[in-house]
């Protein structure tokens, strides 16, 4: 069993959250905002990931100048759009 002290604006709304019926109990409020807390640092770990391997392709030269894929896009969508007769 875990103690907390929420502070009392906190446990107010806590409390306020339980008698609205929007959650059973005190209880189902915190395990709700622990999942949250979870999902959350879950996204920013998967961020973080992501964010290593593009530093990473950045430092061993594996990338593109912005200008080339730009080009190379925009060569692409006129000629898709000159296909379609536009």
């Amino acid at each position: 069993m875990i103690s907390v002290d929420l502070g009392s604006g906190l446990e107010a709304y806590v409390n306020d959250l339980v008698k609205s019926g929007r959650y059973n109990s005190r209880s189902d409020v915190l395990r709700e905002g622990v999942r949250l807390v979870q999902e959350r640092e879950a996204r920013l770990a998967a961020l973080d990931a992501a964010l290593g391997r593009g530093i990473a392709d950045a430092d061993a030269g594996r990338v593109k100048p912005a200008a080339a894929v730009f080009d190379r896009l925009a060569e692409k969508y006129q000629d898709i759009a000159e296909s379609k007769g536009q």
